[in-house]
């Protein structure tokens, strides 16, 4: 058998997570430029594993687009039945609508509720430490992702238990790829934010809602009542997954390399960088797909047009073409000069500064609160999905007794 044919993608879910890193390493090294063969109803795909491919292919919107959907299947939104959100959209719609949504998620935005932030994160904190152990992200990392993305979209205090059910069945359902298996709690928020539109349309306070309703897009056009469920939309599903996959990697990795957390609590300036190395090595959104418009040539190769495109995310942040020999290890001081764990060029993921705000935060108080805190990985459960890794349930112990 050649070694290139022992290269074969195969979609993780559940713990399969566990370690997807041979099988990354094998399509980099062996086959980069991989076919998955049509599975009978012409959906056969392409999968790139290196970082320079998947960088150029993020970069390149006109050629890998992302308006026929970000998952393997084709005629995706046709399927949903939706209009495109945000992340759907190619430029110059996309880049229109990003400039809008993006002015109430620059770093200084998102700096003016850190002590919210903060107050929650502690609180949750001196839970887990008071009770000895939990389950972090039933704790700390579901409700601290939710409390953002609430305060971002304008949810009223009195209707956050709600949304928050509501955002716990989209995001399983959307990491399987298949929003429609939360039909009930979509209906449910739609019919919501559509009401709320319609309060801030009336009367706006200082939200991503009422920042879309009262600017216009470039053509001098308002912004869609179905554009601005798609941005809500977008930030559910995208604003929750990242940050319980990469807090809860951290701290697994912390847990596994105990003179990284020495580091950190030696030199507490060191929390950006290890963010960074963080994001590298977790890299919560594992891969999304895109479509060719023309066709194109990678590594003698052709893909033809029109065909689903896989970029493996979490096997680039861990080419060695990219980030040297010892792109596997764990090292907090690290200086990264680019990774792509929230993609990059055009669909730079709107929420990359609030999510470094939330890491940080919440990694600074648990060191701060529980330095010696260890997670049992080994009895953590990873949730579905062939896209987003993330623990769904990681013991945590303030004291470091496993």
């Amino acid at each position: 058998m050649s070694e290139a044919k022992q290269a074969i993608f195969e979609p993780r879910g559940g713990e399969s997570w566990r370690d997807p890193f041979g099988m990354y390493r094998a399509l980099r090294d062996h086959d980069p430029v991989h076919h998955v063969a049509d599975n009978g109803e012409g959906e056969d795909y392409w999968v790139l594993s290196r970082f320079g491919h998947i960088f150029d292919a993020a970069v390149d919107a006109a050629t890998f687009s992302s308006a026929s959907g970000l998952t393997f299947l084709y005629d995706e939104m046709g399927k949903l039945g939706l209009e495109s959100p945000i992340v759907m959209m190619d430029p110059p719609e996309h880049t229109s609508l990003r400039k809008l949504a993006t002015k109430k998620l620059t770093p200084r935005q998102v700096k003016d509720i850190e002590p919210e932030i903060r107050a929650l994160v502690v609180e949750r904190v001196n839970y887990l430490r008071e009770m000895g152990e939990g389950d972090i992200v039933e704790e700390l990392l579901r409700p601290l992702a939710s409390f953002v993305v609430a305060h971002f979209l304008g949810v009223p205090l009195e209707d956050r238990g709600r949304f928050n059910r509501w955002t716990d069945a989209i995001v399983s359902a959307a990491a399987e790829g298949d929003v429609l298996h939360a039909g009930e709690a979509v209906g449910e928020m739609v019919g919501y934010f559509s009401q709320l539109i319609e309060k801030r349309r009336a009367d706006p306070t200082d939200d991503m809602i009422s920042a879309l309703l009262h600017q216009r897009m470039r053509d001098g056009e308002e912004v869609s009542l179905a554009k601005i469920l798609g941005v809500g939309f977008t930030m559910v599903t995208g604003g929750n997954d990242t940050i319980m996959g990469l807090l809860g990697g951290a701290l697994e990795l912390m847990t596994q390399h105990p003179d990284q957390r020495g580091l950190l609590l030696e030199e507490p300036a060191n929390m950006q960088t290890a963010i960074e190395e963080f994001l590298r090595l977790t890299s919560p959104v594992q891969g999304l797909a895109r479509t060719t418009t023309r066709e194109v040539e990678l590594e003698g190769k052709i893909i033809p047009m029109g065909r689903k495109v896989m970029l493996l995310y979490g096997s680039a942040n861990l080419d060695e073409r990219e980030f040297g020999p010892t792109a596997p290890a764990c090292d907090v001081t690290r200086r990264i000069r680019r990774h792509l764990s929230f993609s990059y060029g055009p669909h730079h993921c709107i929420g990359a500064a609030a999510a470094r705000l939330q890491s940080s935060i919440a990694l600074e108080e648990i060191l701060g609160r529980c330095p010696q805190f260890s997670v049992d990985a080994k009895a953590g459960r990873y949730a579905a999905g062939p896209f987003v890794r993330r623990y769904e349930y990681l013991p945590f112990f303030a004291n470091g007794a496993v």
